[in-house]
């Protein structure tokens, strides 16, 4: 019995060492933590790991960016005011900058995720979250980007980028990414 229930802890003490920290929390601008964006498992190359200890050791200047380093330097998220699927003029300011880069960059096709705040059930908040990444990808197809480069994902409150229940971090949840994918 003993050992069984220090197997038992080992295992989970295992499992617990392999959890990792969420990808971003988001910063007072509302952007995602350098070199990560918002969501683990959606975020596909937008960070990158470096291997040595001093800047000097990296084999790329910090003028070669990756694609998705690009994108989120130029702004790769939006933000929505509560209720709202209605783009405000910084949201437009920053869709029109990355309808600049995906115009320059032809090859590249992006998922806009769309995200609320923990307000509201389950299903209204899906329903919103696609309403908002719907608005964002028209907006881009406005500026001249293809629809065919461009899908559209609402994970409506389920995933978070600030941890809160007040007012400071539900505006920063309420808000759509782009991600390339």
């Amino acid at each position: 019995m003993f050992l069984r229930l220090t197997s038992l802890l080992a295992a989970l003490f295992l499992l617990a060492a392999c959890e990792t920290a969420p990808n971003a929390t988001g910063d007072a601008a509302g952007t995602a933590a350098s070199g990560s964006s918002t969501s683990g498992s959606s975020t596909s190359g937008s960070s990158t790991a470096s291997s040595g200890s001093d800047a000097s050791d990296t084999s790329t200047s910090s003028a070669e960016m990756t694609i998705s380093e690009e994108l989120i330097s130029i702004g790769d998220r939006v933000h929505f005011d509560f209720d709202s699927y209605e783009l405000s003029s910084d949201a437009k300011s920053v869709l029109s900058k990355q309808a600049t880069f995906l115009s320059s960059n032809p090859s590249v096709r992006i998922t806009i995720e769309g995200h609320c705040d923990e307000r509201g059930t389950r299903e209204y908040n899906l329903a919103l979250g696609e309403s908002r990444a719907a608005a964002t990808r028209d907006y881009l197809v406005a500026q001249g980007v293809n629809p065919a480069r461009i899908k559209i994902i609402s994970y409506g409150k389920e995933r978070p980028a600030v941890i809160g229940s007040n007012e400071q971090a539900w505006k920063y949840n309420r808000r759509a990414v782009s991600i390339i994918n």
